[in-house]
């Protein structure tokens, strides 16, 4: 129930509808338990006495209280509806805007199908929670005290029956939402299996292809559509046997009131009207203990949905702002102060070791090494992407956790090693580098780039729809609109995270040309071609998470011998590629 307690807050914005929906549920319950009394003096005075005057007198009053119920019941609706939808967009609203404060570390703990199913599903759970579960939290207990109230004040000992029945009808319900609870956990987490799958098939459909792997692809989806399918039978086989334990009582409490108010009619200790207008009430009364179990099932299924919203919400972002925090940047120099990290805490293993390392302002340099060699690991450490777990990192002579993130963030470009487009236009997607860039910076950032060649082809320049993720791309054209992007965001540091992988020779050298006109920039290149770093003013060798050699094309290739088995084996091919050619 904490949870919900917690998640409950977010209906603050709409706490007037909510209040109102509730006032208007209650003075449905009063309106509808009045018609059973008007029933009974219908049919005792009316009817018995034949008094066309009460029939009609008790009918229009029968009437007036069904028509204002019905009012009630659809203004409730409307307020529901506003309180439940608010409260489920602010709760998306919440969990969207913590998301954009985690650091890469806390992103490594949620899977993007989790979070995609916390923010959907999760959330829809617990907005229908509120949309269909508020009518029968508030009709329940009002209709079952009333109603119990009621019959006794009819009948005190035919009453009893309820003093019986009803308390066996709530153990029979509490038994089975004690089965269903753990069910609905199960489910949840069988969506996000289902959720991941879907993603990997979708993103990947052109791979898929290429291997003929749909029929596999096919399997693995068949396989966690059975665990939903399986998971979603368990909990409704379970949870359906409310409906016929509620039947059970409820026809029993009949058989048990009609026996022994007929022997009380028979006796003169009651009259047809007040039996018939008791039996209402026993339907409502039965009626509000369903409802109420409903209720629990509801609030089951959305303690497991609170929950997982939960922890998104109280995720601790790993970085966190000084509380003085600088705003200047002095220059671009860069020093490494025995740096180690590693990507939990608990782990043994260190991605990075005691990395002392010093770079001036304005310097180009290379990095190279081995795949797992931790080259990513160590360029994301600068923009604070993750944090140092010893040692420090300062750039323009601070410490990188002085400064302010955002402040820091912007004056380090890094272009990731996987490229990211969004969809809509080449502008659009430039600009996230520079949102005030005119068009004369645009085309200026894609001529360094090199992306001004295949966009003067497009009919559209600028305007080109890129599709979603960029797919009307290739992935050169993708890496050079990346970089472009980067290099409008006027940083004093650009890391290029091996981002020309997949441009051609001729194409790098221009961006590498264009790229040494920037004097005052220092410039972090990560490749595994030794000619996309060879002109850098030093090159660093990563080994294991440590630094292995540093020094310039011509020293590391005198006395570095992994340097120059690197060099040597790709000079081999491409002298094997002109032989071929």
């Amino acid at each position: 129930m904490k949870d919900l307690k917690y998640i409950a807050r977010y209906l603050a914005p709409c706490r007037r509808q909510f209040l109102i929906a509730i006032a208007l549920l209650f003075l449905e319950c009063c309106f509808e338990l009045t018609i059973p009394l008007l029933m009974s003096q219908i049919i005792d005075v009316g009817v018995a006495q034949g008094n066309i005057q009460a029939i009609l007198t008790q009918g229009g009053k029968m009437v007036a209280c069904a028509v204002l119920a019905l009012l009630s019941g659809l203004l409730y609706s409307r307020f529901a509806a506003r309180a439940a939808y608010g409260f489920g967009a602010e709760l998306r609203r919440a969990e969207y805007r913590k998301i954009q404060h985690f650091a890469f570390s806390n992103l490594d703990r949620f899977s993007t199908s989790s979070l995609v199913t916390r923010m959907t599903t999760d959330v829809t759970v617990m907005q229908n929670a509120v949309n269909g579960g508020l009518r029968p939290m508030v009709r329940s207990p009002v209709m079952l005290v009333m109603g119990i109230g009621l019959s006794f004040w009819m009948n005190a000992q035919l009453a009893l029956v309820f003093v019986i029945c009803t308390p066996v009808l709530a153990v029979i319900l509490a038994l089975i939402v004690h089965k269903v609870g753990p069910l609905y956990s199960r489910q949840q987490q069988a969506v996000d299996l289902l959720n991941r799958q879907l993603q990997e098939s979708l993103t990947g459909i052109r791979a898929i292809k290429a291997f003929v792997r749909g029929r596999y692809e096919e399997e693995r989806f068949d396989q966690v559509s059975r665990e939903l399918t399986s998971a979603s039978l368990s909990t409704f086989q379970n949870a359906v046997l409310n409906l016929p334990a509620f039947q059970l009582v409820m026809y029993t409490s009949i058989v048990l009131i009609m026996w022994f108010g007929g022997n009380f009619i028979m006796a003169g200790q009651m009259r047809v009207g007040e039996l018939t207008g008791f039996l209402s009430y026993v339907l409502q009364v039965m009626n509000s203990v369903m409802m109420m179990s409903n209720i629990f099932l509801l609030l089951t299924r959305s303690l497991t949905s609170a929950r997982r919203i939960r922890q998104v919400l109280e995720e601790t972002p790993d970085l966190e702002q000084p509380q003085n925090p600088q705003f200047q940047i002095s220059d671009g120099s860069i020093d490494f102060d025995h740096v180690s990290f590693r990507y939990q805490t608990s782990s043994q293993k260190y991605a990075l070791r005691d990395v002392d390392l010093h770079i001036r302002s304005g310097e180009t340099v290379g990095i190279i090494g081995g795949t797992g060699s931790a080259k990513s690991t160590l360029v994301q450490l600068i923009p604070r992407l993750y944090d140092v777990s010893e040692g420090c990192i300062r750039v323009g002579g601070r410490d990188v956790r002085e400064y302010d993130l955002t402040t820091l963030r912007k004056a380090v470009g890094i272009v990731l090693q996987k490229n990211v487009l969004f969809s809509g236009t080449v502008r659009d997607n430039l600009r996230w580098g520079n949102p005030e860039a005119d068009d004369q910076a645009l085309w200026a950032a894609c001529r360094d780039a090199c992306a001004d060649e295949f966009l003067l082809r497009m009919p559209k320049g600028l305007d080109s729809d890129l599709g979603q993720g960029g797919v009307n791309v290739s992935g050169g054209q993708k890496q050079r609109l990346c970089i472009a992007r980067t290099l409008l965001q006027g940083a004093k540091i650009l890391i290029f995270d091996d981002s020309t992988s997949a441009v051609d020779t001729a194409t790098e050298a221009k961006i590498r040309s264009a790229l040494a006109r920037r004097r005052d920039v220092t410039k972090l290149i990560i490749a595994q071609r030794l000619t996309s770093v060879q002109d850098a003013d030093k090159i660093i060798i990563l080994e294991d998470g440590k630094i292995h050699a540093v020094g310039t094309h011509a020293q590391l290739l005198e006395h570095d011998p992994i340097y120059q088995e690197i060099y040597h084996s790709q000079r081999k091919e491409e002298a094997d590629n002109a032989q071929t050619v």
